[in-house]
């Protein structure tokens, strides 16, 4: 692969746009594009086909989606449905129709039935119903893991769709109201902390069992598939490792120094009860991950104190 590539990274501005522009960068490449929503709004089919003809990449990376946790998606259902179809319907179609080879789409391993056999595998996509608490975004996913498929299969072009886990790092989304559960955890504990180690109150039983990968080993799943042909058109990628809820909030609770009690509020969903993927299929062809969970937690407890006046605005 040629360092001098143009390579169009959408959602650059994330916490997974942001990785990959860094190990991009780290690795040499030093022809990457990106542009903020305000530039161009990716749920705009005309100024997206523009901004694609005008620029002329010859690699696009997916990685702007409406995300958000259990919360966020249970109250805006519509919202996470349609605007993922619109941001990647637009920028799959307009990479096709400008003549881009190489298409790298990124979805969540929500796109699996909420009871399909552990750990997921590929071929279990469409085989039983979803998580009803994230059927719009599991959907709109799906349907793009779909359109690069028919793509390949109609065109023969090198679209490939990377499902990832549940990640977390830096430059994560710590808002309350629509963060995810780990970063959400940690702002948690850190402001219980500094209320006198105050009770700490999460949903659920604690039960369900998640994966977890750090957000840079991600950038290099993608970095992987960018630099080699991969034969297949979908490929999960996580650590292949997980623990229960409660097993995650008690190492967040050590690694912030928080001393107080944790309630559980049964109350509230838990969830699938568990999403461990299978990620022989990515191993088989040479990546896997390198970031243990607990020095992942810290390098983003770490970064979440560096900016923490971002959110102290916004309290519990």
């Amino acid at each position: 692969m040629n360092n001098t590539v143009k390579i169009y990274i959408a959602g650059h501005q994330g916490m997974v746009g942001r990785a990959l522009w860094r190990a991009l960068t780290a690795k040499g490449y030093s022809n990457l594009i990106g542009v903020s929503s305000k530039e161009v709004d990716l749920r705009d089919q005309k100024a997206v086909a523009r901004y694609i003809a005008d620029e002329n990449p010859a690699i696009i990376i997916d990685a702007a989606a409406r995300v958000g946790g259990i919360l966020a998606n249970m109250n805006s259902p519509y919202d996470f449905l349609m605007q993922n179809l619109q941001i990647q319907n637009n920028l799959i179609d307009s990479a096709l129709q400008s003549g881009v080879e190489k298409f790298i789409f990124l979805g969540s391993s929500c796109i699996y039935p909420k009871l399909a056999p552990q750990p997921l595998k590929e071929e279990y996509l469409l085989t039983g119903p979803l998580e009803p608490t994230n059927e719009g975004y599991a959907i709109a996913k799906i349907a793009g893991v779909k359109a690069c498929e028919a793509i390949r299969k109609q065109y023969g072009k090198d679209y490939v769709s990377l499902m990832p886990t549940n990640l977390y790092g830096t430059h994560d989304n710590f808002d309350l109201n629509s963060s995810h559960v780990l970063p959400a955890m940690i702002r948690k504990f850190h402001e219980a902390k500094e209320n006198n180690h105050a009770t700490v109150t999460l949903w659920g039983s604690g039960t369900p069992l998640r994966e977890f990968l750090f957000v840079d080993d991600l950038a290099e799943a993608v970095i992987f598939a960018l630099e080699n042909k991969l034969p297949d058109s979908l490929y999960n990628v996580g650590s292949g490792v997980d623990l229960t809820i409660k097993q995650l909030a008690e190492t967040i609770q050590k690694i912030v120094g928080h001393q107080g009690e944790i309630i559980w509020d049964v109350s509230k969903p838990d969830g699938t009860p568990r999403k461990l993927m299978d990620t022989s299929k990515m191993h088989a062809l040479g990546w896997k991950h390198q970031v243990p969970l607990e020095a992942g937690i810290q390098k983003t407890y770490d970064w979440f104190l560096e900016n923490i006046n971002k959110y102290k605005e916004v309290k519990l």
